[in-house]
């Protein structure tokens, strides 16, 4: 069943600007924004276990360490 929202003409006009073709529908550009999300949500969780790993092994720098080691 299909349903009517609304939307700002400011989120009209930018949905338009990611539409891939003239004629895309607003639901495909909202479900390719949907699923980037949630790639993008799948790979941060992983780099935060990367990072609470790193933490957990004793793999902090101060910034001073990493300017160092970056020759700044």
């Amino acid at each position: 069943m299909a349903t009517t929202i609304q939307v700002s003409e400011q989120l009209k006009r930018k949905l338009d600007e990611l539409k891939l073709y003239p004629r895309e529908s607003y639901e495909d550009v909202i479900w390719d924004l949907l699923e980037a999300n949630m790639e993008l949500s799948e790979e941060m969780k992983k780099e935060l276990e990367r990072a609470y790993k790193d933490i957990e092994e004793g793999k902090i720098y101060s910034h001073e360490e990493v300017k160092k080691e970056l020759g700044l």
